[in-house]
């Protein structure tokens, strides 16, 4: 590992369960981040400065002012423009040595089997039960780990599917509900900081996935901040 990529990540490998060999996993990973919205910018921001090697976004939208009160990658200069393009400066700003692909690209069932098996580990920070459900079932029959993550108002929820044999998004809730039954972001609200806090727990999931640590499986982590408590569920 050349002096200035040991300099930049070794905070990293001080950490005795991480060391070279983990950092070295990390550069030679491929994750794919499908959302660049509330929960994908934290998990980009700490991916991407934990030096994943290819790192992959896909999201179809363009950046909006409404958007900047969450999402932290994004600034009034993007308004307007591409999630990916502007992600792709974020990441290029922080971190030259990532490979970024940007997927300017909705996933759907023609196009979701090619873009996910791309890549090692997919996350999703996708804001529809109906994409959340087409990235699990693509995941489960391309043999993918899935980090999963939901946000609402105060409250959030954190999930790891599909890992070495472990149960998916289907075990936990079989059908998805219908759209008007499901309140979201953009009628309820979302305060800023919890998709920082959601991302971030994501991102950790990732990273302890990539570094073979120990990742909790068939369990879904409640987040209420409101209240401030965390529940974990076994399912």
């Amino acid at each position: 590992m050349s002096k200035d990529i040991f300099a930049r990540y070794s905070r990293q490998v001080f950490i005795e369960e991480i060391g070279l060999e983990g950092q070295r996993k990390i550069i030679n990973s491929k994750v794919l981040v499908i959302g660049a919205g509330g929960l994908g910018s934290p998990v980009i921001q700490y991916l991407a400065a934990a030096g994943v090697g290819n790192l992959g976004v896909a999201d179809f939208d363009e950046v909006e002012l409404h958007n900047l009160n969450r999402q932290i990658i994004h600034t009034e200069n993007t308004v307007g423009t591409a999630k990916v393009k502007s992600v792709e400066l974020f990441v290029k700003n922080l971190n030259h040595q990532v490979s970024f692909t940007g997927i300017d690209q909705k996933i759907n069932p023609s196009n979701a089997k090619e873009i996910l098996s791309q890549y090692d580990i997919i996350v999703d920070g996708s804001d529809n039960f109906s994409t959340r459900y087409l990235i699990n079932d693509t995941c489960t029959r391309l043999g993918k780990p899935l980090i999963y993550g939901s946000i609402l108002g105060f409250s959030g929820q954190v999930a790891i599917f599909n890992y070495k044999g472990s149960k998916n998004l289907r075990d936990l809730f079989p059908e998805p509900p219908s759209d008007e039954d499901v309140p979201d972001c953009d009628s309820l609200g979302v305060l800023g900081a919890l998709p920082g806090i959601v991302g971030s727990m994501m991102a950790m999931n990732t990273l302890k996935m990539i570094t073979e640590l120990p990742v909790q499986t068939d369990q879904l982590t409640l987040i209420d901040t409101l209240s401030w408590r965390f529940q974990t569920i076994d399912f």
